[in-house]
């Protein structure tokens, strides 16, 4: 059995040696994991689309202030075509001379400039560019989003990582006192069932290790996959990051913060500017418009008529009769999108500062549960350390030791998770005041 046991000990010292050798390892802070998250989010490049695509929308704009210039030449094959050609005479009896041209030829180039449109041309500039402005300002709020995003999954991994360390060190300490009681149990000081108890405490013990590899595991993958690392990357996490919990500050100043640099107010701000520049726009369709017009015309028949040098310029002013009668149903639209972004902003603006007091007293209450997690460890580290010692000296039963150690685990391991969740919880904090990229 001892020989079986050594040979399945052997093969998964083997196989720990292969995957491990499998794997690269990656050491991270939390700083440079929430920049590669940056750097390799697909959400980001969807962004960069968008901000490509506003960025045309005003190129569009500013191209209509400038002169169109067109050019236009076309032959024409004629099949027995007759032109009556009359010149009329003092008397104003005409001669009619019959023309047979074969073809013609016309080329003419056209110029229009405008001059005057009521505005719409420079409303639709300044709108696009407020509309530009609004993009990126969205693409800021995803980055904090995505920072957060990636410290959860880093907290995650954290926890995961300290709840296997304790659980190896106790599982550890569970087998040696298995030994023990083994040999106690053989010297007839201890009871069969008495070590069978200490037996099942290990078995949970190895569960619970088991589960948080498991947790681990996922949680690693979870951030390669965030990162843009090959899957099978493991990660090593510094285990200080949670020293950076910070003293919160009244709740005030965070309210301003949030007003400050929440992007998402910022970029709804530049659409009801661009909405209410959308709307002056919209009036300037009732105003006619003026252009500078120019033109050149050149024509060739043979045997018929020739024309060049037909240049021409002018003013051309257009009107579209139709608006006295008709509603201006794009102002109306424009109008209801200023009251819908109005009513958003409004929305907005209360949905942060509930969300800016939400996390502010989580915050607050994961520091305080650091505390009593503390008192409850230090309270079940001397209960373990009383009742062992009462039960070397026959004053305890293996059920109180068992329990007592229980306890111990999950004191222990709740301090990890606490720290670490309040770390996570001042880092929601700052993402509702958007500032959680900020340095």
């Amino acid at each position: 059995m001892k020989r079986i046991n050594n040979t399945v000990i052997a093969f998964s010292l083997f196989i720990g040696i292969a995957n491990a050798n499998a794997q690269e390892k990656k050491q991270l802070t939390l700083d440079e994991a929430v920049q590669m998250g940056i750097q390799n989010s697909k959400n980001l490049k969807i962004d960069a689309a968008k901000i490509e695509e506003a960025t045309a929308d005003l190129l569009d704009a500013k191209n209509k202030q400038l002169p169109d210039l067109k050019l236009s030449g076309s032959y024409m094959r004629l099949t027995n075509a007759k032109v009556d050609l009359k010149f009329l005479g003092e008397s104003g009896s005409g001669n009619g001379e019959m023309a047979a041209p074969k073809s013609v030829f016309l080329g003419q180039a056209s110029l229009s400039m405008p001059l005057y449109a009521g505005g719409r041309i420079k409303y639709g500039i300044e709108s696009a560019k407020y509309l530009v402005e609004a993009a990126k300002l969205s693409t800021e709020n995803d980055k904090t989003a995505i920072a957060y995003n990636v410290a959860q999954a880093y907290n995650n991994l954290f926890k995961a990582s300290q709840s296997i360390k304790v659980l190896e060190e106790n599982l550890t300490a569970s087998v040696k006192r298995d030994e023990t009681f083994l040999k106690l149990e053989n010297n007839g000081v201890i009871a069969r069932n008495d070590r069978l108890k200490a037996n099942l405490q290990t078995s949970n013990i190895e569960l619970q290790l088991l589960e948080a590899k498991n947790n681990y595991n996922i949680a690693n993958i979870n951030m390669d996959l965030l990162l843009g690392l090959p899957e099978t990357t493991e990660l090593e996490i510094d285990p200080n990051y949670i020293d950076e919990i910070q003293d919160a500050k009244p709740v005030s100043y965070y309210l301003n913060e949030a007003q400050q640099n929440r992007k998402d107010l910022l970029a709804l701000d530049q659409q009801r500017k661009a909405a209410a520049l959308g709307t002056k726009a919209a009036k300037a369709e009732n105003y006619p418009t003026v252009a500078l017009t120019g033109g050149y015309i050149a024509a060739d028949a043979p045997k018929f008529i020739t024309i060049y040098n037909a240049v021409n310029v002018g003013v051309g002013v257009s009107y579209n009769l139709a608006n006295l009668w008709k509603q201006n149903s794009a102002l109306k639209q424009s109008r209801a999108r200023e009251m819908q972004l109005d009513a958003t902003n409004e929305l907005l603006n209360d949905n942060i500062k509930l969300e800016v007091n939400k996390e502010y007293q989580n915050a607050d209450y994961s520091k305080q549960r650091i505390a009593v997690f503390e008192k409850s460890a230090v309270q079940a580290n001397e209960n373990y350390r009383i009742t062992k010692n009462k039960f070397d000296n026959g004053l305890a039963t293996m059920t109180e030791l068992l329990d007592a150690d229980a306890a111990q685990i999950s004191a222990n391991v709740g301090v990890i998770n606490a720290k670490a969740d309040a770390a996570l919880a001042y880092r929601k904090l700052l993402q509702t005041t958007g500032t959680l990229t900020i340095k």
